[in-house]
C-alpha cells in the first residue's frame, strides 16, 4: 500500500479504506474541496507526533511553528481519543469524566450536590448495577438524581409506543432511565450519550437535550472536545423537578410542555451559536485571502520596479520570485494572527 519514491524522495500511497469514527466525523464535517489537504495536513502533524517520544515535550515544541492547527491534536491528546473509541475503557473513562464535571460544576454554582460513582455497586434491585453516577441533591442521600452513561451506538431510543413485548429485550434510552431510577431509588433520571457514539436514530429525535415525559432527560455530549454544557443544562432542570415535586402535585403533562418549550429555546440558542461560529470562521478565510492577495500585489510590484530600474532580473532574483519564500514567511505571521482572533 505503501511505496517510498528515493529519487524523487517521496510516499507513494495507493488506494486505501479506513473504518474509524473519529476519522470519518471529522473528514464528514469539512467541506469536499478542503479534505485532500486536511488528510496532508493530519499526515504531517501526526507524523510530528510520532517522532516525539513524550507529547507534552512535542506539543510545546511545535506550539510556535505549527499554531492553531494543533487544536485538534491536542483535543485528541487530552481526551485520549484512541483508546476511547477502541476499548471498553471508553465507558468507565466517561463516567469518571462526568463526574468530574459535576462536581466542579456543582462548586462553581455553590451547590451543596454531590456526584458519586455507583457503577460497580448493586442497587434496589437485586444483582442491578444500572445506574452509574448518583447526584445527592444539598448533600441528602435521600433526594437523588441518578445519571446512566451509555457510549454505545447500539442504543437505541426505545419509544414505549413502538416497543414489541415479544421480540428479544435489548436496553434502549427508554428502559435505562426507567431502570436506573427504580434500581438507585431516585426522583428523576438521565441518560447521557456522546455525539460520536450515538444511535443516528436518537440524534433524529434529540439534538441537545430531550426531555420524555414521566421517564426522564436525554442527553448529547461532546467529550472529544470536553463540552459537557448540555448535561449542565439537563442536570438543573432534573434538579428543578426534583426539588419542587415533592411540595405539590402537578400536572405532568403541562410540566411535559413546559419543558420541551424550554428545551427548544435552549436548542434554538445552540443553533445560532454555531452559525455565529461558522460566521467567523468564513470571515477569517476571508480576510486571510484579502492579506495573501495584498502581500502578492506589493511582492510583484517589488520585482516590477526592479526589473524596471536594472532591465533585467538576476538569476538569484528570479529564483527568489519564483520560489516567494519571503512572502510566504510574512504570510505565517498575518494567518497566524488572524486564527488567534476572536
Amino acid at each position: 500500500m505503501i511505496k517510498l519514491n528515493q529519487q524523487l524522495e517521496r510516499l507513494e500511497i495507493q488506494s486505501f479504506e479506513i473504518e474509524n469514527a473519529v476519522v470519518f466525523n471529522y473528514f464528514d464535517n469539512q467541506p469536499a474541496d478542503q479534505r485532500e489537504e486536511k488528510l496532508l495536513r493530519a499526515i504531517y502533524i501526526g507524523v510530528l507526533a510520532l517522532m516525539e517520544d513524550r507529547i507534552s515535550a512535542f506539543l510545546s515544541k511545535t506550539s510556535n511553528e505549527l499554531g492553531t492547527e494543533l487544536e485538534s491534536l491536542k483535543l485528541i491528546f487530552e481526551m485520549k481519543k484512541e483508546l476511547f473509541f477502541k476499548s471498553s475503557v471508553k465507558g468507565i473513562l466517561a463516567e469518571e469524566e462526568i463526574a468530574d464535571y459535576l462536581n466542579t460544576y456543582f462548586d462553581q454554582r455553590h451547590l451543596k450536590d454531590r456526584a458519586i460513582l455507583v457503577r460497580n455497586t448493586p442497587g434496589l434491585l437485586k444483582g442491578n448495577k444500572t445506574g452509574d453516577i448518583i447526584c445527592e441533591l444539598d448533600g441528602k442521600n435521600d433526594e437523588t438524581i441518578v445519571i446512566e452513561c451509555k457510549f454505545d451506538k447500539n442504543i437505541r431510543l426505545g419509544d414505549i409506543s413502538k416497543q414489541d413485548i415479544f421480540t428479544k429485550r435489548t436496553d434502549t434510552a427508554w428502559s435505562q432511565l426507567i431502570e436506573s431510577q427504580a434500581n438507585r431509588g431516585s426522583k428523576i433520571s438521565l441518560i447521557v450519550f456522546d455525539v460520536s457514539i450515538v444511535d443516528h436514530t436518537i440524534l433524529t429525535k434529540i439534538e441537545n437535550v430531550g426531555y420524555i415525559p414521566g421517564i426522564g432527560f436525554v442527553v448529547i455530549v461532546n467529550s472529544q472536545k470536553g463540552d459537557f454544557s448540555n448535561l449542565a443544562i439537563a442536570y438543573m432542570l432534573a434538579r428543578d423537578i426534583a426539588v419542587n415535586s415533592q411540595k405539590l402535585e402537578f400536572d405532568k403533562d403541562l410540566l411535559a410542555i413546559i419543558v420541551n418549550r424550554v428545551i427548544k429555546d435552549l436548542n434554538e440558542i445552540f443553533t445560532i451559536k454555531t452559525l455565529v461560529e461558522s460566521n467567523i470562521e468564513n470571515n477569517k478565510s476571508i480576510l486571510k485571502q484579502l492579506e495573501k492577495s495584498i502581500l502578492l500585489m506589493e511582492f510583484n510590484q517589488h520585482y516590477l520596479k526592479k526589473f524596471l530600474n536594472d532591465g533585467t532580473l538576476t538569476k538569484t532574483d528570479l529564483l527568489n520570485y519564483y520560489q516567494g519564500e519571503d512572502i510566504k514567511d510574512k504570510y505565517k505571521v498575518i494567518e497566524r494572527e488572524i486564527n488567534n482572533s476572536i
